[in-house]
């Protein structure tokens, strides 16, 4: 390692703490921001949103190479507008101290009481695949919950990236919210600063990372991974309805999503009936392949894996369906991967193995519900899971006896755009919730606030023990049963 890298690392390092120490000042001047300012925050947020859209929009499509402005809106720019407009309806409620049970017996006349307080300042650590809506989704909570923020952007983001630097200052001062684009080197900088939180959206192999530098300072970690997200349709549920929502979320993005269905169980009898309903699909809404509508891969080294991935799977047996019917052929100057769906599969592929993250679909088929709880039970827990299926108690058995972050049912993804419901993986897809009331809680400190009433019963109970004390022990103690 050179000097000059030295130098720019103990740069970065300086600059960032320093960026800390501002915002942790600016917390300690305000430590519990009142409603109006957070309402105020909020809103300035949604401001910057829906002023600066276009220019977001067009960083967003010059980061991936082609994006269409939809998918952008739909995606990105709705939930995040939507998700502040909740916060803003319910932030007041939130705040409100609770009153909690108190034991009369031992604390007459006292009082319990919970407060929600603000943590100080929280680190942000966004992925490139959403980079709207994984930023303003929690930035969201955590000014709901009174803080401040550091936001990191993903090296696939530059452009948006930069954007966001600029134009920040313009709506909140930078010891409110600071935008820090990462040239290679920040990141594990960023992870090792002392936040009072920090969240992070990416890898579980970068996960882990994050969470070793967190463990050095004792800070708080949110960790929202991926992992493979299972689909099942059931015999009772229409395949043709099925075909057409699990091949739309498999699209949206070119499948670069992490709650994306990863890999997909069908009934024996219906394999080849999906596939007849998938490749129709294809034709009908992706007639041109080169158009925005079809999203890029976000980087060569990202479109060379998928081509590897599907490499090794046809190698080691796998049947493949190449859905643009040869159309998108291999170096696209655009990065737009053909998508394939893959039946034959097996534990050896790499297809199965890790994330896809892209617009291939390994199809698994079976004959009872057992096999698929007892394949996926032995894989690492999910971040979702998708069952298609009408039976209401083959629902509840698939969500009782298979544990996952989350759950869509008769369709994709789309618990994550619930803003009343939390969002969060489980085991090796994460830890921790954001979104509405229990993002709020994630991003606050929760004070137990005990108030001594005027009784102190406890008094009694002072040394030299006696006859008189051993007495009114007995009463406690029978009291419990």
């Amino acid at each position: 390692m050179t000097i000059q890298t030295l130098t720019r690392q103990d740069a970065d390092k300086a600059l960032l703490q320093n960026q800390l120490d501002s915002q942790r000042r600016a917390h300690h001047a305000n430590p519990v921001p009142s409603y109006q300012q957070r309402v105020q925050d909020l809103k300035t947020l949604g401001r910057m949103l829906r002023e600066q859209q276009e220019a977001i929009v067009e960083a967003i499509c010059c980061d991936y190479g082609s994006r269409s402005r939809e998918e952008t809106l739909l995606l990105e720019i709705y939930p995040a507008l939507a998700g502040i407009k909740d916060a803003i309806k319910n932030v007041k409620k939130w705040m409100k101290p609770r009153r909690r049970h108190i034991d009369f017996k031992a604390y007459p006349l006292s009082k319990n009481t919970v407060v929600p307080q603000p943590l100080g300042v929280v680190g942000v650590i966004v992925p490139w695949n959403f980079p709207i809506n994984l930023s303003i989704s929690p930035l969201t909570n955590i000014f709901a919950a009174g803080n401040h923020a550091m936001v990191k952007m993903s090296t696939n983001s530059s452009r948006l990236a930069e954007l966001l630097k600029e134009i920040s200052p313009k709506y909140f001062p930078e010891e409110k919210l600071s935008f820090i684009p990462d040239y290679g080197e920040i990141g594990p900088l960023f992870s090792s600063l002392k936040f009072d939180h920090l969240i992070f959206t990416g890898s579980s192999t970068t996960g882990r990372a994050v969470m070793r530098s967190c463990a050095e300072n004792l800070t708080p970690v949110t960790l929202e991974l991926g992992g493979k997200s299972p689909a099942i349709i059931a015999p009772d549920f229409p395949i043709e309805k099925a075909a057409e929502r699990l091949i739309h979320w498999k699209m949206v993005n070119a499948g670069q999503i992490c709650v994306n269905v990863d890999y997909l169980f069908v009934p024996e009898n219906q394999l080849d009936n999906f596939i007849e309903h998938a490749g129709r699909l294809i034709k009908k809404h992706f007639p041109n392949w080169q158009s925005p509508d079809y999203t890029s891969i976000i980087d060569s080294a990202a479109y060379q894996r998928l081509w590897k991935t599907l490499d090794d799977a046809v190698d080691k047996g796998a049947k493949v369906y190449d859905l643009s019917e040869g159309e998108l052929k291999r170096n696209d100057s655009l990065r737009k991967f053909p998508p394939h769906l893959l039946v034959n599969v097996n534990q050896d592929m790499l297809v199965m193995q890790r994330e896809i993250f892209g617009p291939l679909l390994p199809i698994m088929t079976y004959s009872r519900p057992e096999e698929v709880i007892d394949y996926i039970n032995a894989q690492p827990r999910p971040l979702a899971i998708y069952p298609y299926t009408n039976d209401k108690d083959l629902q509840n058995r698939y969500i009782e006896q298979i544990m996952s972050g989350g759950v869509s049912i008769n369709n994709c993804v789309l618990h994550v755009g619930q803003h009343d419901i939390p969002f969060g993986g489980v085991g090796e897809s994460g830890m921790g919730h954001y979104h509405g009331y229990e993002g709020f809680l994630t991003f606050s400190k929760l004070r137990p606030i005990y108030q001594q009433g005027p009784i102190d019963l406890l008094r009694l109970m002072r040394p030299p023990y006696g006859k008189f004390s051993n007495r009114l022990l007995n009463l406690m103690l029978k009291m419990t049963q």
